[in-house]
């Protein structure tokens, strides 16, 4: 890992043993973009992988000289004018109304690890020796403004971080209206731009298109980084496969307004950029005021999708999850949502948790409805105190009593919102982001409370610290079911209203930042109607999230197939729950249910009261499999093989390997049953090619080799289909297979 800087040529090569970044301090003194990929060894100079050619009309930047033109160079951290007529990475408005910048090299530093960025969320290091960061500091003398780029290479990973800060040490007011984390140009326009859309109960599905001029993006002004939208993007090579050929990924860790944007230009040069939306955001920086813009994750990988997928399941696990459960280990829970509902008293939930107890699982979560006088979703968020005519003995009382069986006691809270029937809606009406004179729009009978504003955020952290002082709580589900439609505070002057949707999200983080803080041994997940703020910002402070509200083990397939692309499993939120199934009516198998769901965090969500005991014993041997095997699911690695959106979606597939290769377990997945399939096999991948494998629970054992080149023979699973009771379905049919190194 090295950062290298040729004073002569004014070059910066960025270099571990996976990738080089390279850049060069232009003519114009501003920083242009030679390379981003693969490892490259160094050498004197890289400037012949910058063309610069005259052209027919376009503008140049220097009189006399018909070559140098913004227009047709790769740049690293691009303004617009000056003669680029493409969408730049930031724009800064001076009081005279001008947008025209001229930022150039002024300095820079290298030096080992990497800084914390406050207020926002970031990967890190625990040893300096981990990462080396690079700070090019830039500056536009007529309007005094310091703009400082900055970049780190990880020792361990094929990934570079980016962020942006302005500085403005002038003495005139300026006002920043667009401020990217990363901006890129490569040299051509062979890709197929990869990311994961969806809506509420379908998140994240795989999508892809090939690029074309113009611009295509995805993006998000829904105050939440959405469900529609993840702020994640890949562009691929068009012959790149799961396990081969060139990928890049971007992802931006912030859970706010978005845009991920590609721009072919008329060259066929592809230029990308992440971070804030610029869409109703600008930012007013007072003299010796700066700004810090989230941090984006660029990764290369050159063996394809699942390679680009293990490197941000690598660098999230270890360096961007924090705390306790980091490496430890997560608790099976059952959470009563879709047993209940709103309808349960004390004598109802402890029923649910000692049949929990029996059958092995360790933690039990309440989730809405314990709290002010909460029957429904119309009242009662905001009022964070038990509803003493449900829980007679409070909070405390129930998980003292919980957590005397040998459970651990969890709870769902909604903080940032509020019902108008409410004493805090009645006593502070004024909190709720809304704009004046304007019908004030609801969603889920709910209000969004103004986390711009810290006395909104400090009353809230002291009502939900004091519950989490008094009460043995080990587990938080940190739900938001609601965007913002009226981005104003009344708290704010009006030149400063496009701060609303920046500031809500940092007002977000700093309540997750003080609880986390002060409970390090809670284990918070994160909840936004299910997955619509399943983002790297969350998972800096929630290591698991609730990956969508759709418990249907056959709509899973997809969404955590495609949350998989960039999110690692252990952070995949996944319960086995109540048939027919409470989304989509669906009967499925328990077994099959539990078998999609192993692939995640794994918990339970229904009545347990309800079932046969014939279901309770398989939930028993369930939990116990899933109790010896959680650590290899949730540090091994993931590999993607059969995906659901391919082909006819019939079969899907993946699997986990051990880091030392001497163990995985695989899921296979068949959607509906088809009459006479023939013989299939199932190629493995991820294995050593030395070692004998044997498939537990049976004596057949086969060569890495062979089950990778040749695969698994799946002639007794489709054995266990034909000879099924005719009287069950044959649709929605699974099996997991765990394999062993024969010592």
């Amino acid at each position: 890992m090295y950062i290298y800087y040729n004073e002569t040529e004014k070059e910066f090569h960025l270099q571990n043993n996976y990738i080089s970044y390279i850049i060069k301090i232009m003519k114009n003194n501003q920083l242009g973009h030679l390379y981003f990929g693969k490892r490259l060894n160094h050498r004197e100079t890289f400037g012949h992988l910058m063309n610069i050619l005259p052209r027919g009309f376009t503008a140049c930047v220097y009189e006399g000289d018909l070559e140098f033109s913004l227009d047709l160079l790769r740049q690293e951290y691009p303004s617009y004018g000056t003669t680029d007529f493409r969408e730049p990475a930031f724009q800064v408005k001076q009081e005279n109304g001008s947008i025209v910048t001229n930022f150039e090299y002024q300095s820079h530093k290298i030096y080992k690890g990497k800084p914390k960025i406050d207020g926002l969320p970031s990967t890190y290091t625990e040893n300096d020796s981990e990462a080396l960061t690079l700070e090019i500091w830039l500056k536009d003398n007529l309007i005094n403004m310091d703009l400082v780029l900055i970049y780190t290479i990880f020792e361990e990973y094929g990934v570079i971080t980016r962020s942006a800060r302005f500085i403005n040490n002038g003495k005139q007011k300026l006002k920043l209206i667009r401020a990217m984390s990363t901006s890129i140009d490569f040299p051509d326009a062979d890709y197929e731009m990869l990311h994961l859309s969806g809506a509420w109960a379908r998140e994240r599905y795989i999508k892809l298109r090939r690029l074309q001029p113009g611009i295509q993006s995805i993006s998000s002004i829904r105050g939440a980084s959405s469900a529609q939208q993840n702020p994640f993007i890949a562009l691929k090579r068009p012959w790149t496969t799961e396990d081969e050929g060139e990928v890049f990924g971007f992802n931006l860790i912030y859970s706010g307004n978005f845009l991920a944007q590609v721009e072919v230009d008329y060259d066929n040069v592809t230029r990308v950029i992440m971070g804030i939306h610029p869409f109703n955001f600008g930012w007013i920086l007072d003299s010796g005021e700066s700004f810090q813009t989230p941090e984006a994750v660029m990764v290369y990988s050159d063996k394809g999708l699942n390679g680009m997928s293990q490197i941000f399941h690598k660098l999230y696990r270890n360096r961007l999850v924090r705390g306790k459960f980091r490496d430890g280990i997560r608790p099976i829970l059952i959470n009563n949502w879709e047993a209940t509902y709103f309808n349960f008293d004390e004598k109802k939930i402890l029923e649910i948790a000692r049949t929990a107890k029996e059958l092995g699982i360790e933690l039990f979560v309440l989730d809405d409805g314990w709290f002010g006088s909460r029957n429904d979703d119309s009242s009662s968020l905001g009022d964070w105190f038990e509803n003493k005519k449900k829980l007679p003995n409070g909070i405390k009382g129930l998980a003292d009593k919980i957590t005397a069986m040998g459970m651990k006691f969890g709870l769902w809270i909604e903080p940032e919102m509020v019902n108008k029937d409410s004493i805090l809606y009645t006593q502070h009406p004024d909190w709720i982001i809304q704009a004046p004179g304007r019908r004030v729009s609801h969603g889920r009978n709910q209000y969004v409370l103004d986390f711009s504003r810290k006395e909104v955020v400090n009353f809230i952290y002291e009502m939900i610290s004091k519950i989490l002082r008094e009460a043995p709580i080990s587990y938080i589900k940190w739900d938001m079911n609601r965007n913002i439609t009226e981005p104003y505070s009344i708290a704010l002057p009006p030149e400063r209203q496009e701060e609303v949707f920046h500031r809500y999200i940092l007002g977000v983080y700093s309540l997750y930042e003080r609880l986390t803080s002060e409970f390090p041994d809670i284990l918070f997940e994160s909840c936004a109607g299910g997955g619509g703020r399943f983002d790297p910002g969350m998972l800096y402070y929630a290591p698991q999230a609730w990956t969508s509200d759709d418990t249907d083990a056959i709509e899973r397939l997809k969404i955590q197939y495609g949350t998989s692309i960039c999110y690692p499993i252990n952070s995949i939120g996944s319960h086995v729950s109540d048939v027919p199934n409470h989304q989509v009516g669906r009967i499925t198998p328990i077994e099959t249910r539990a078998n999609v769901a192993y692939f995640g965090t794994f918990g339970y969500e229904l009545d347990l009261n309800k079932l046969t005991d014939k279901e309770k014993e398989k939930i028993r041997e369930q939990v116990k499999f899933f109790k010896k095997y959680r650590e290899l699911i949730h540090k091994g690695t993931f590999y993607r093989i059969n995906s659901p959106f391919e082909g006819d979606g019939n079969i899907t597939s993946w699997m986990v390997v051990s880091d030392d290769l001497k163990e995985a377990i695989i899921g296979y997945y068949q959607v509906l049953a088809q009459p006479n399939q023939g013989y299939k096999k199932l190629r493995l991948k991820g294995l050593s090619t030395k070692y004998l494998y044997r498939i537990v629970g049976s004596s057949e054992c086969y060569y890495g080799d062979e089950l990778m080149y040749s695969g698994l023979p799946l002639d007794n699973f489709y054995l266990e289909i034909l000879n099924k009771d005719k009287s069950d379905s044959a649709d929605f049919i699974s099996k997991v297979y765990v394999i062993k190194a024969e010592e």
